[in-house]
């Protein structure tokens, strides 16, 4: 088994280590989570060990971007001393798959981490979702209340976008950065865009799911 240690403090994740190489699997290090980034978009794990609070990037925000950028499937275990169920349900939230709280018995890490990997990857990736409304990122597929709907390449971009951050509204200025980049579309070309991804996710359903906050951007509620 092939285990990346994202741990801030290199005692812990040595002591980690020499325990699991005992029992013959290999490990890596990242001591930020830049690094693991860095480290997961160039090799590949079974299993990846994750801290909470670290410098430069935390753990639940890197797992969100492993998750949401790098659609990287690999079943993560969050390895941290926070013990409220607010913490426990923003790990499972970002995307991690166990938690194990500090201090721990390194029988228990192992065991924990062995069944993971025979788990096997996730099989959720690329699938975003809010209420009623699923986007598959791997297929392009997207439907409401399981019903398809045909959107155009443009509104396929901006649904992404909002589904990212849903329900949290989405300023106009991202979502032109995060779908055209620096080739900015007329504000005309946003709305009308806006409007024609409004009318293929609303049409046929009583309740309306993407609302423009004028002045300032757009969410989906």
């Amino acid at each position: 088994m092939k285990i990346l240690i994202v741990e801030d403090n290199h005692h812990v994740a040595e002591t980690i280590a020499d325990y699991l190489e005992i029992g013959g699997h290999i490990t890596d290090f990242a001591y930020n989570g830049e690094s693991a980034l860095c480290l997961l978009g160039k090799d590949n794990f079974d299993v990846i060990v994750m801290d909470v609070m670290m410098p430069k990037a935390d753990g639940i925000s890197t797992v969100q971007k492993i998750r949401q950028q790098l659609l990287c499937s690999t079943p993560i275990l969050f390895l941290t001393a926070k013990d409220t169920l607010e913490d426990k349900v923003a790990a499972f939230k970002a995307g991690g798959d166990d938690y194990l709280i500090k201090p721990f018995a390194m029988e228990e890490l192992s065991l924990r981490l062995e069944a993971l990997a025979c788990r096997g990857p996730r099989k959720d990736m690329g699938i975003l979702s809010f209420a009623d409304i699923r986007l598959n990122t791997q297929t392009d597929q997207v439907t409401r209340a399981d019903k398809p709907m045909k959107l155009s390449r443009i509104q396929f971009k901006i649904l992404t976008v909002l589904l990212k951050h849903a329900p949290n509204m989405v300023s106009r200025k991202q979502v032109i950065e995060e779908v055209w980049g620096e080739e900015a579309p007329s504000s005309d070309a946003l709305r009308s865009h806006v409007y024609g991804l409004r009318n293929a996710i609303d049409k046929g359903f009583e309740t309306s799911r993407l609302e423009t906050i004028h002045g300032q951007g757009y969410r989906l509620k």
